[in-house]
């Protein structure tokens, strides 16, 4: 499904600026004691509500790369239950959107806050990140840790070692506006 069920939820208006994007860039990263787990996923769509600061995401769990198959199959099968919890979202707002200037190309620093849900679990979360304006795109990027046991991920004892708790999340997303 397009992300129209996260975009276009925003309020419709003459002056509405909305950028979206369906290529965006999201890295998980796990480090623990005996092995880095790393996937990507470049199919991710996201959009911006400029004049009310409401942004979201929606991921395909199953669009997730991994460099060994067998760490693709354990996530979708044992961990994160892609059939049955095929996507992870993300509604929210971000809050000082009036600080960003889309007719002056510059990087702002911007808060972000809303809904994540992975695995059938929401949670509210507060972070950082940048909005760069450049030649008409909105650059949107960043980084935040998020706890598998928050959202019901259990870790089998015989492999406890190997996966961290905490997990980096990355966000990268190149918005182009689009026209009413």
């Amino acid at each position: 499904m397009v992300i129209i069920s996260l975009v276009f939820f925003f309020t419709t208006s003459g002056n509405a600026q909305r950028f979206v994007t369906k290529t965006g860039f999201i890295r998980f990263y796990s480090d623990a004691p005996m092995e880095k787990i790393e996937a990507v996923n470049r199919q991710v769509n996201a959009g911006l509500e400029v004049s009310t600061g409401d942004f979201s995401f929606k991921v395909l769990l199953k669009s997730f790369s991994f460099e060994k198959a067998l760490m693709q199959q354990h996530f979708n099968e044992s961990y994160v239950e892609s059939d049955k919890y095929p996507d992870a979202t993300f509604l929210g707002k971000i809050t000082n959107i009036k600080d960003v200037n889309l007719n002056k190309d510059k990087v702002y620093n911007v808060t972000l806050t809303g809904r994540l849900t992975i695995h059938g679990e929401t949670k509210i979360i507060n972070e950082k990140g940048t909005l760069e304006v450049k030649e008409g795109k909105i650059l949107a990027k960043g980084k935040f840790n998020i706890l598998l046991s928050d959202y019901k991920i259990t870790v089998p004892a015989s492999v406890i070692s190997k996966i961290s708790n905490t997990i980096e999340i990355t966000v990268d997303v190149v918005l182009d506006k689009i026209n009413p």
